[in-house]
């Protein structure tokens, strides 16, 4: 068929979320920047890694659950059917893929390792490079 993806889905590329990356950038605390936009897996992300960094680790695997459901709302919202790539080289794909690997960090910490291989496989077939990409970061 002409025209059709031989290689699978086509890349799923997230819009920008503008207001909360101004917001962050400006030095706002994360938990507000949820508070005004909790639709944002960005937000939650980065309140994940403020929880986990100060050792409030089931904290950060709470706010970390709920950035990965609202990047699955996310995804699903821009036509992701459950599978395909999601790069990283995208820019407004990262806060999705941080999400899913805030809460691939707190499943570890955790000793959720069943859920930590989900995720490995999940971000592995988003963007293989994603994860020495958010670890380098």
């Amino acid at each position: 068929m002409i025209g059709t993806n031989l290689l699978g889905p086509e890349p799923t590329l997230l819009a920008a979320e503008p207001e909360v990356e101004a917001a962050l950038a400006s030095g706002q605390p994360a938990e507000q920047v949820v508070r005004d936009h909790p639709e944002s897996p960005l937000a939650w992300a980065v309140l994940a890694d403020e929880a986990d960094a100060a050792g409030r680790e089931i904290e950060a695997y709470a706010f970390a659950r709920v950035g990965y459901h609202r990047g699955l709302d996310r995804l699903r919202k821009s036509g992701w059917r459950g599978a395909g790539p999601v790069p990283w080289s995208h820019e407004p794909n990262r806060g999705v893929l941080r999400a899913l690997y805030a809460l691939r960090r707190a499943a570890a910490t955790i000793g959720e390792q069943a859920e930590v291989d989900r995720l490995t496989e999940f971000l592995d077939g988003a963007d293989p490079e994603a994860i020495g990409a958010i670890e380098a970061a």
